[in-house]
């Protein structure tokens, strides 16, 4: 399978996903660290790619995405953003609805 049908399943297979460096329980990024934080405090599941280990998805993703940076929240199968988009939503009450409705709906 190729990389770009890989994050196209990946996307589509999975309400909320982050793609990260690191995983939830370690971050290997102070971004992503923030988007965990943000994520987990909605308190549904999500899932996550963690980019380090798959280099391939890490150099595809962007192009794939038009977005250049890491991490890359996908809800839905809409590209929400990255860390800053992120925090914003969520001190705005904007992420936790979001993510309440797509993890109902999978």
């Amino acid at each position: 399978m190729e990389t770009i049908d890989v994050i196209k399943d990946q996307i589509s297979t999975n309400s909320v996903l982050l793609y990260m460096k690191g995983t939830p329980q370690f971050p290997q990024c102070g971004f992503s660290a923030r988007a965990v934080e943000a994520l987990m405090s909605v308190g549904k599941p999500f899932a996550y790619v963690n980019i380090l280990e798959h280099p391939d998805i890490r150099s595809e993703l962007p192009k794939y995405a038009n977005w250049p940076t890491f991490p890359q929240l996908w809800i839905k199968g809409e590209l929400i953003g990255g860390s800053d988009i992120i925090l914003e939503m969520a001190q705005q009450g904007e992420l936790n609805q979001l993510v309440a409705e797509a993890a109902t709906e999978q």
